[in-house]
């Protein structure tokens, strides 16, 4: 992903602040000329994010994307800087480095492979027994070389110091594209305070928080810097991130793990994939859905979007494939910070592969033979009311049709069925705007939210954002089935004509009707819809054997 460059201090440096800053200055000069069209990474832990903030501010002009690690601008409002002079008092005999000043900088694994070193343990076993990665232990071994001499040590504390207040003092010039990453149990800093507050300071910035983490991020094994700057859509090549070029697959660890932590909604829903071959044959499984792209899925949303876990998991899972998911701005960014979720919680759909809801961007993916997800009736369908269960709310007109003729996509129609097996709603949109304190939260919740389709008339215009009252049930299953694949290739010219395109459009709606309708009915006939009855299977037959279904 990147050509890296590494800045080393050595231990026994002792360069100044504003030296350092002029030396990476030089250098990311040099390399901005060799290449002014790509974007230049700093990426700076701690002293590091100081220095890649100074940089920032006096290269405003340069595109530089910075990723900060508990960056070190606290240190003014921290209480390591009341150990300077009581540091220089002390002797070297009583330097207490290693027990007390790793305690607070390491996170929980760290703290303990220190604890048991100074308890007389070897420091191998120890690193092993907690961490079980050497490349985490070796550098480990950095830290503790650096940190033991106290001339080093004060020499650090100095330069924390100096750094702090020159980079803090010159936020206000800095212009580059931001990612902070904060730790919950840095007892050397308090970087989560200070994330929120360089995020209200600079311009273009986003914050992560590590809650479980220590000081030194990057040295915790938990930690995927690769996964953080994928999930963020912080990799680009260019000026902007494209979500198409600059989208890179998730590994097959990536997956696993996004999906494994998902597991205990999919056994809850124990989705049932059903897919239509090309002679109209209704298999189970996924084997209908053709490997090669482009390929457009258009169906249903479920209540709150349930249903995209379940198939972007299959679909990777049985058929190697990544859906990219059309999603709404929302999960993207916001107009302002309030009450719904922060964007982190969709990081994982952008490994994924989501992408914000644009023709620009399906033209994009389409062009790159993508296999494209689609629910039409988004916010609308995914926040309805009592009784509107599998009700399609899509636009008037075709929004779609004639740029998957354009590129010869295959259009995929489905349905999926099952939130009424999870829960009901009890109270909706049109019980909660009676009351007017939750009528001013709901209006405050959808503005927050970048709003699609003003203006397109019809119901799918509604999209409040509200929060359902849901009464649970003990839970049934999920249900998916893909038609037979409509071809539009070879029908560009045809479907440019806007009736022949509202044709197919209302084609499309209706397979995916009926494709909903067969569900609700087969499921009835399913002896293992309820969970309790899975349950029973699984107890009798292998734990990951597959549970059956209806007859097809």
């Amino acid at each position: 992903m990147f050509d890296l460059w590494c800045l080393h201090i050595p231990v026994a440096d002792r360069t100044p602040f504003t030296d350092l800053v002029k030396l990476v200055e030089t250098t990311v000069r040099l390399e901005y000329k060799r290449s002014p069209n790509r974007p230049i990474y700093l990426l700076g832990e701690s002293i590091g994010g100081c220095l890649a903030l100074a940089v920032a501010a006096r290269n405003p002009d340069i595109d530089l994307v910075l990723i900060l690690a508990n960056p070190a601008t606290s240190f003014g409002r921290s209480q390591v800087q009341l150990l300077t002079s009581l540091l220089d008092a002390l002797p070297v005999t009583h330097f207490p480095a290693l027990p007390n000043i790793l305690s607070l900088s390491a996170g929980d694994p760290l703290r303990v492979v220190f604890d048991n070193a100074v308890k007389g343990l070897p420091l191998l076993d120890a690193a092993r027994e907690t961490i079980g990665d050497f490349t985490t232990f070796a550098s480990s071994l950095l830290v503790l070389a650096d940190i033991l001499p106290k001339e080093t040590f004060l020499w650090k504390l100095k330069m924390l110091k100096s750094a702090s207040a020159y980079a803090d003092s010159r936020l206000y010039a800095i212009k580059a594209q931001t990612l902070i990453l904060c730790s919950g149990k840095d007892q050397l800093l308090p970087s989560q305070q200070e994330g929120e507050r360089l995020r209200q300071l600079l311009p273009n910035c986003e914050l992560r928080k590590f809650d479980d983490n220590g000081h030194f991020l990057f040295l915790e094994g938990s930690l995927d810097l690769v996964t953080i700057i994928k999930g963020t859509s912080y990799y680009r090549r260019g000026k902007y991130h494209d979500y198409a070029s600059d989208f890179i697959p998730p590994s097959r660890d990536e997956a696993n793990k996004i999906i494994e932590s998902y597991s205990l909604f999919n056994f809850i829903t124990s989705p049932v994939m059903l897919s239509t071959l090309e002679d109209g044959k209704i298999v189970k499984g996924l084997a209908g859905i053709p490997s090669e792209g482009p390929v457009l899925l258009v169906g249903n949303h479920m209540l709150l979007a349930l249903d995209t876990v379940s198939l972007l998991s299959q679909m990777y899972t049985e058929q190697d494939i990544i859906v990219r998911g059309m999603a709404h701005p929302l999960m993207f960014r916001r107009r302002k910070r309030g009450r719904l979720p922060e964007v982190s919680s969709f990081d994982w759909l952008r490994v994924m592969g989501i992408f914000p809801v644009t023709a620009t961007n399906l033209f994009k993916l389409f062009s790159s033979k993508s296999h494209v997800l689609l629910f039409p009736g988004g916010v609308r369908e995914a926040f309805h009311r009592k009784g509107e269960e599998y009700k399609l709310f899509w636009p008037e007109q075709s929004e779609f049709v004639r740029i998957a003729a354009r590129f010869g996509a295959k259009i995929i129609p489905f349905g999926s069925v099952g939130e009424d097996d999870l829960g009901q709603v009890v109270i909706d949109y049109d019980d909660l705007v009676k009351i007017p304190y939750l009528r001013s939260e709901i209006e405050n919740l959808t503005n927050e939210a970048v709003q699609l389709r003003a203006g397109v008339g019809g119901e799918v215009e509604n999209q409040q954002v509200y929060p359902p009252g849901i009464l649970p049930k003990v839970p049934g299953r999920f249900y998916y089935y893909f038609g037979k694949p409509i071809e539009t290739d070879g029908r560009k010219q045809e479907l440019k004509d806007k009736d022949k395109s509202q044709e197919l459009y209302l084609e499309v709606k209706t397979e995916v009707e009926r494709c909903i309708a067969y569900l609700k009915e087969k499921r009835e006939s399913d002896p293992y819809r309820s969970i309790l009855t899975r349950s029973l299977y699984q107890a009798t037959h292998a734990p990951t054997s597959d549970i059956p279904t209806f007859e097809i």
